[in-house]
């Protein structure tokens, strides 16, 4: 993997959480490529390995984790057995995340009379759903923070980031609960910014664009392969004109972690979009 910043990560551990989709399983493999032994976790397990196979192919190190990002206790097992296999946690990337269909709107905007259409409104949100997105996106970054934080709390040079979105920035239309967690770990990211800074671990967060991933492939594309009417709408609002290559964080997750570029550098959310957010849509 060609990578676009020479980060030396030689003698580091690098810990990745929802390390079997498609972003941070890349993170992942440029981790690794920086020369850091990295622990890819993940809630599927088959997914985590191959994705810490494919790293290992390439002459890296890498082990997969299967675990759920919800449970502490799981979280310290998993903890234990990568100190035993790769050492204490240097570097933390939460990408655990997601949203659900059951905390979605059918439709950008409510106008009268749409109660008595078979559609879904915000009053039709389930409660459930709602629940689901903010433990997943939320809870699912403190828990793990706490759990490797404790590697970090005590040695010099370490971070975290997390990862946020457009949707922190400027909510989606339909999406209320995704952009309500993203939010939430914006700000997040800057509380622990503060709360860590006597300790030196330094804390940040990357807010990408739109990027495909397997979560919102079918919401962007047509079966015929054309882009849908809501990928549309984002290109518009692009200045770029394009959806993001993945390769194309890496930059930026290599900047905010190297202490020698970065190390003034803490409590940052920043957007790789296009220019998305810096454009009024006129």
């Amino acid at each position: 993997m060609k990578l676009p910043l020479n980060t030396d990560l030689t003698g580091k551990v690098a810990v990745v959480t929802g390390a079997g989709g498609v972003l941070c399983s890349m993170f992942a493999r440029a981790l690794a490529a920086a020369g850091a032994k990295v622990a890819l976790l993940d809630i599927n397990g088959e997914a985590v390995e191959k994705a810490a196979a494919a790293i290992r192919a390439e002459g890296y190190m890498a082990q997969g984790y299967k675990c759920d990002v919800l449970d502490k206790n799981a979280l310290e097992a998993v903890r234990e057995k990568v100190n035993a296999e790769l050492g204490r946690c240097d570097i933390l990337l939460n990408g655990a995340g997601g949203n659900n269909a059951r905390a979605n709107t059918d439709l950008e905007q409510y106008h009268p009379g749409d109660l008595e259409k078979e559609v879904k409104t915000f009053f039709d949100l389930e409660q459930a759903g709602v629940e689901w997105v903010f433990r997943l996106n939320f809870i699912g970054t403190l828990l793990p923070t706490q759990v490797f934080g404790k590697d970090m709390a005590e040695k010099e040079g370490c971070n975290i980031v997390n990862i946020s979105s457009m949707n922190a920035f400027t909510p989606l239309t339909k999406i209320p609960a995704y952009s309500g967690a993203k939010a939430a770990i914006s700000n997040f990211t800057q509380w622990l910014a503060v709360h860590f800074a006597p300790s030196g671990i330094r804390v940040n967060a990357l807010a990408p664009g739109f990027f495909v991933t397997n979560q919102n492939r079918g919401l962007l594309f047509n079966p015929d392969g054309s882009p849908s009417e809501r990928a549309g709408k984002i290109l518009r609002e692009t200045p770029m004109g394009r959806f993001g290559e993945a390769e194309e964080l890496v930059g930026a997750l290599l900047f905010l972690i190297n202490n020698d570029a970065a190390g003034f550098i803490t409590g940052v959310v920043l957007p790789v979009d296009g220019g998305f957010s810096a454009y009024s849509g006129v």
